[in-house]
């Protein structure tokens, strides 16, 4: 969320009243890098208070946003989100609610406040809840049908990826083009689809963390949603919340907690069973994801110069963070797909059960044969992956 587009207040006070609230003060958000955001206090509120986010989309379509609409009523009652208000007044004839305010070509929205803060940090457990709401959201949204519908259109990262590749060094354009490859050659057919977030960050939830507790209460930013692979979705949400991220500061390695992501998949796998080939598509979704969000990142400098956005209201994430993580998943894929054969020991006794790793079979036999005089050993294979 930033600011782009500024409004007055009397603009802000006719806009709310469509809505039915009574305005008081606009207040700028300035998280976030797509759309411009105020919080609204109305007349209601005490100081320092506010009940509203009001949106209005820079991109996206009015009619994309509608969409929106139908998808947030869909998950309300199910799921911790802000339905947008409806328009009051509409006339007899009008049977349908209308959740949008047409502006210069461009959708506003007015939404209730959830309670709670966004995580600095986020821990197992939190990786665990957002596992099973991901999971619920997938399986809630299968009753809007066709999704196509209701989905927005991919957006076309080809073109981004083309634009941008030839700005970069060698070993980023590789590393760009040895992971779409992998991506393309996976079994995408035989991949369950549906409605999907596809931008749930950290940053676009809210908890309650106070005294110790740490419960979610706000699921944002649904502009995104799309038909695409849950396995996408799932990877996307990992990226983030397994992830703690530094300043990109020359050198920095990727932090990146496998063991935030088993209690994610634990807790996605409570409430849909993944299938076993997305639980062997996901090690290159997830270098896939971080692909997605380093162009993403990069066409928002893009967009930004070639519109001339600048000022304290505009913020950019960091594109280079999101290289290093799609370069460390892609590391853990390469690894995957080698093998060798580690020779162990099979007495329990012995604390250093590895008596040594090799590259082919006549290696390992050799070296078993020369040490078995004391100890039995057993010759097994392993990815280097499993090793690391």
């Amino acid at each position: 969320m930033s600011v782009y587009t500024q409004l007055t207040d009397d603009q802000f006070a006719t806009f709310c009243q469509s809505f039915g609230v009574s305005f008081a003060r606009a207040i700028p958000i300035t998280q976030g890098i797509k759309n411009s955001n105020w919080f609204i206090q109305t007349t209601d509120d005490v100081d320092g208070s506010h009940s509203y986010v009001f949106t209005l989309f820079e991109e996206r379509p009015p009619e994309d946003i509608e969409k929106m609409a139908v998808i947030l009523n869909q998950l309300d009652g199910k799921l911790p989100v802000a339905a947008p208000l409806a328009l009051l007044d509409l006339g007899a004839d009008s049977a349908e609610k209308c959740y949008v305010i047409h502006y210069d070509n461009k959708a506003i929205t007015l939404v209730p406040c959830l309670a709670g803060s966004h995580p600095q940090q986020t821990t197992q457990a939190m990786c665990h809840e957002i596992g099973a709401a991901l999971a619920m959201l997938h399986e809630t949204l299968q009753a809007l049908q066709p999704a196509e519908e209701y989905g927005v259109p991919l957006y076309p990262w080809a073109e981004v990826r083309d634009r941008e590749r030839q700005f970069m060094p060698g070993d980023e354009a590789k590393l760009m083009s040895d992971i779409w490859r992998a991506y393309s050659d996976l079994p995408l057919a035989t991949l369950p689809k549906g409605l999907c977030h596809l931008d749930m960050f950290a940053d676009n939830t809210l908890w309650n963390l106070q005294k110790g507790e740490e419960r979610l209460t706000g699921l944002l930013d649904f502009t995104e949603v799309s038909v695409e692979h849950y396995v996408m979705d799932i990877a996307i949400t990992i990226n983030d919340f397994c992830t703690t991220w530094g300043d990109a500061e020359q050198g920095e390695s990727v932090n990146f907690d496998r063991n935030k992501m088993a209690a994610f998949l634990q807790g996605y796998e409570s409430k849909r069973s993944l299938g076993e080939d997305e639980k062997r598509a996901l090690p290159v979704m997830l270098a896939k994801a971080a692909v997605i969000f380093w162009l993403l990142r990069l066409n928002v400098i893009h967009y930004n110069r070639t519109e001339g956005r600048t000022g304290d209201n505009i913020m950019v994430k960091n594109p280079d963070l999101m290289k290093r993580l799609a370069a460390y998943h892609w590391s853990h894929v390469e690894k995957s797909q080698n093998t060798v054969l580690v020779l162990l020991a099979i007495d329990n006794k012995t604390e250093k059960p590895i008596a040594g790793i090799f590259s082919n079979i006549s290696q390992a036999e050799q070296a078993r044969d020369s040490l078995s005089n004391s100890i039995e050993f057993v010759i097994k294979e392993y990815t280097l992956d499993q090793l690391a």
